[in-house]
This record gives C-alpha cells, sequence and structure tokens, in this order.
C-alpha cells in the first residue's frame, strides 16, 4: 500500500468518526499511538475536519456577533495548529530521508510532502461533503447533477494529488529532489511582530 493509499484511509476514517456526532465540540479519540506518523495524519485531518464546520457556521447570516467573534479565535487557533502539525508531519519526513544522499542534481520541489498532505486531507473532505450534496433528496435534478460533475473533478484531483505526493516520496528517497522545512513565522501571532499588540 503506498503512503497516500494509507494516508487516504486514516483521512476517510476521521471524517466518518467525526460525523457520528457531527459536533464542533466532539472530543477527538485517536486511536493511534502518539509517536506514529499515522497518529499526525488522523490529527491533521480531525483539526480540518472541525474547521470546515467552523467555517459553515461562521456564515450564518444570523449568527450572533459576540458567538461569531469567539468562533472567528476558535479558527485562528486552528489554523495556528494546522500549520504546526504540517511542520511536525514534514519533521517526520526529514527524519525519514535523513540517510538519503541527495543526487549531485537532485532539486527541490514547489512544496514539502506535508503541505501536499495537507491538501489532500482538505480534498478528502471536500469529497465527502459534495458526496452529501449528490445524495440529498431535498434539490432539483439540475443541483445532483451540477455537484455530480465537482464530485468528479475533485476524485480524479485526489487520484492526481496521490499519485504526485508517491512519486515526490519516490524522488525524495531516491536522491533526485531535496527538501527543506521552512517554518510558517506567521507574524500576527507573534505580540513581538503585530503592531496591534507591540504599538500599545
Amino acid at each position: 500500500m503506498s503512503f497516500t493509499e494509507h494516508a487516504n484511509q486514516i483521512f476517510n476514517q476521521v471524517i466518518s468518526d467525526y460525523h457520528l456526532t457531527d459536533n464542533i465540540d466532539t472530543p477527538i479519540h485517536n486511536p493511534y499511538d502518539r509517536e506514529s506518523i499515522d497518529h499526525s495524519l488522523y490529527l491533521k485531518c480531525w483539526i480540518d475536519t472541525v474547521q470546515w464546520h467552523f467555517e459553515d457556521i461562521i456564515r450564518d447570516p444570523q449568527i450572533n456577533p459576540t458567538e461569531a467573534l469567539a468562533l472567528k479565535r476558535r479558527i485562528d487557533r486552528s489554523n495556528q495548529d494546522r500549520t504546526d502539525l504540517v511542520e511536525e508531519i514534514d519533521s517526520y519526513f526529514r527524519q525519514l530521508y535523513s540517510e538519503v544522499t541527495p543526487l549531485p542534481d537532485a532539486r527541490l520541489n514547489t512544496e514539502s510532502p506535508a503541505w501536499a498532505v495537507d491538501r489532500l486531507s482538505i480534498l478528502a473532505l471536500k469529497i465527502y461533503h459534495m458526496q452529501e450534496q449528490v445524495e440529498r433528496k431535498d434539490v432539483k435534478a439540475e443541483h445532483i447533477a451540477k455537484c455530480q460533475a465537482k464530485l468528479d473533478v475533485l476524485l480524479e484531483q485526489q487520484k492526481d494529488l496521490s499519485l504526485a505526493i508517491d512519486q515526490l516520496l519516490e524522488d525524495i528517497e531516491a536522491g533526485r529532489k531535496y527538501m527543506k522545512v521552512y517554518r510558517q513565522m506567521k507574524m500576527y501571532n507573534d505580540p513581538s511582530t503585530n503592531p496591534i499588540f507591540y504599538k500599545k
């Protein structure tokens, strides 16, 4: 089984686990060993899944402004957790391939493996929720047809992205490509670089 086949299985497991309650406050019950990559993949998709529903809720035009602000703060924390976890997954890949000597003509990729995995996790969510739209019984045929066309594209995209990630990992393992981990350095989360904080 390829890395992405395994990752997609975990992502589908997460999405299924979340929708047992379909509640943003559901505690996570990660079934994998804390030190394993499976634990990180499960947690990554759980964060994405909860945030997906945050984003739905905050777009309610009738939402109470106080509740909306509190939810925006949760989204901000979730985004930071998501970024931290992507960096953790990239550190796993760096360690995994630490003994590989890049070939003299080895090239960098446009993104690190974990940021591609981040997109794969979100694609699993798009597919799940687009499938929900296709299966709705309370909408007209044109809505279902439109969503089915989008679902077909998403499934093709998932197949292509999975292949590209597996090929990237093969290239890194063979020394044809090498990776670097760049920390995000988000300035607005740091009181020393966000002028709203340091100018007070």
